[in-house]
């Protein structure tokens, strides 16, 4: 399933996320679910249900939600996670943890303690965590090292999310290929991003771009996926300047579809 991420049409009322995602040729919708997302956790008895409804009543699915949840003392994990379970939607995203400066081993096993009491709300309302990798100093980057925490937990309930622009970033050409590898047997969900090193007055940097025009390896991605039978949903996310915004979505929803139809198509065959 081609997901649009919400974030991409941060400006649009959640009752219209489902028209217009429809409309530019996506078949589901991540929906954000932090403060400044779509729905804000903290009034989820209200817009949580109705954002479900009204993507749903506009013939699209909901896969996945994308929270900020990284403590079990965020006091809005119980009516996220219930809510979400009870809606019948399967899986949301973990929020972001920082290494930040303490040893590696004591962030890691704070984060191992964290995620035990997060899952086990997650397991009674009857939905499933996905840590991602997310480059820039977070933990999960190159995912063997969130693998430390994750590998602990059963599959069921905690899985990934993996963007393969964020693992080339940090990892390189040979990098991204493991860390796929690695997530591959847990693998729940993809985030979809294409990016390019830009030298600037600054040095180098990152600049996200539309998919198939950076640096991404969408050939060897897609066949590992469908390699793996991978089955889960797509979250096309676009995180660069454009001025036809819509359009570059609609592009974006095209090049995914032609790949999965190549890449799955010659898997069958």
């Amino acid at each position: 399933m081609v997901c649009l991420h919400s974030a991409n049409i941060a400006k649009a009322p959640y009752f219209d996320l489902g028209n217009i995602a429809g409309q530019l040729g996506y078949e589901g919708v991540d929906l954000t679910v932090y403060i400044g997302g779509h729905v804000d956790p903290r009034v989820t008895n209200v817009d949580l249900i109705r954002a479900f409804e009204s993507i749903r009543g506009a013939g699209l699915e909901v896969p996945m939600i994308t929270t900020a949840i990284n403590t079990p003392l965020d006091p809005t994990i119980y009516p996220v996670l219930y809510l979400t379970g009870h809606s019948q939607i399967p899986l949301f995203r973990l929020g972001l943890w920082k290494y930040g400066t303490e040893p590696i081993e004591l962030r890691l096993a704070a984060i191992r303690q964290d995620l035990a009491r997060i899952l086990a709300t997650a397991q009674a309302s009857g939905i499933a965590a996905m840590f991602q990798n997310r480059a820039g100093g977070y933990v999960g980057q190159a995912t063997w090292d969130a693998q430390t925490a994750v590998g602990l937990f059963d599959p069921r309930w905690l899985g990934y999310c993996f963007d393969p622009a964020e693992a080339m970033i940090e990892g390189g050409a040979g990098g991204w290929h493991t860390a796929l590898r690695l997530a591959l047997p847990r693998l729940k969900s993809v985030s979809l991003q294409d990016f390019r090193w830009e030298k600037g007055p600054e040095g180098w940097a990152v600049r996200k771009c539309p998919l198939g025009e950076g640096m991404v390896e969408w050939p060897v991605f897609f066949d590992m996926l469908a390699a793996a039978r991978f089955s889960g949903p797509m979250s096309v996310r676009m995180e660069y300047p454009v001025e036809d915004a819509f359009g570059a979505m609609t592009k974006d929803a095209e090049f995914v579809k032609g790949w999965i139809q190549r890449a799955w198509g010659r898997k069958a065959g």
